[in-house]
């Protein structure tokens, strides 16, 4: 089934925010959202940790969307394994090892969700993977800051071109 491919660039996020906690119900009311896939890492934990007392702020604002009735879902290429931990804590549902930016990950997110593309905001701090899955998907892409700077050469070569994409947009975050 083919989807509508949006007029604006396939790289270009809907919304760029500092951090996931900026995102409110007010903010998903107001683009008519009513569910959210997370990435994890570098968007809703640092790269690499497993303290989950370093990010009360964040389980904080995912058990208060939750209240709000916002529908959650973790999409990771992670591994399964370290997905499943952070599952465990933030208690809602979610894939490790998603293969982003594939939409078929995607569809099954919606799935789950069981909400329209239209009604769903990809949340993630990567432009190739979060942010052209999400808008190959058709939903509302919203790109955060990375948490900390990722040491992996795979990623700091993504994060150069990242930037340069970024920049064209009118965003310049020196990260």
């Amino acid at each position: 089934m083919s989807r509508p491919v949006p007029s604006r660039s396939l790289l270009r996020p809907a919304d760029v925010i500092d951090h996931v906690t900026h995102i409110t119900p007010e903010f998903l009311a107001d683009r008519g959202l009513h569910g959210l896939l997370l990435d994890l890492d570098n968007t809703l934990v640092p790269y690499g940790s497993y303290d989950p007392a370093g990010v009360a702020q964040t389980l904080a604002w995912v058990r208060d969307l939750k209240l709000a009735g916002v529908g959650l879902y973790l999409l990771s290429n992670a591994t399964g394994q370290r997905a499943a931990f952070w599952l465990d804590k933030l208690d809602f549902q979610g894939v490790g090892l998603a293969g982003k930016p594939n939409p078929r990950a995607f569809r099954k997110a919606l799935r789950a969700l069981k909400l329209p593309p239209a009604q769903v905001g990809m949340v993630g701090d990567q432009l190739f993977t979060d942010v052209l899955g999400g808008n190959l998907s058709g939903m509302h892409t919203i790109l955060v800051r990375p948490l900390v700077t990722n040491a992996l050469p795979h990623t700091r070569v993504a994060r150069r071109l990242e930037r340069a994409v970024l920049k064209r947009y009118g965003h310049d975050w020196h990260h």
